[in-house]
């Protein structure tokens, strides 16, 4: 069986995967050789743009449990 905390660290690597996947694919922001500085920014940008215009992006329904509320 897996602890609480692994199965949490897990479900946000699955997350991470999945936005990175859709700034790769959908976003098309990809590591190649770019030849100046500007194109590579510009890339990055407009990707970075494109992802924030998306509908509907992924995420964690994670409640925080606050520590010095709980009742022993």
């Amino acid at each position: 069986l897996m602890d609480l905390h692994d199965k949490i660290l897990l479900r946000k690597r699955a997350l991470i995967e999945t936005v990175n996947d859709e700034l790769k694919n959908v976003c098309y922001i990809e590591h190649t050789r770019h030849r100046s500085i500007d194109g590579f920014a510009s890339n990055l940008i407009a990707g970075l743009i494109a992802y924030n215009l998306l509908p509907k992006k992924p995420s964690l329904n994670i409640d925080i449990i606050d520590k010095s509320r709980l009742i022993a």
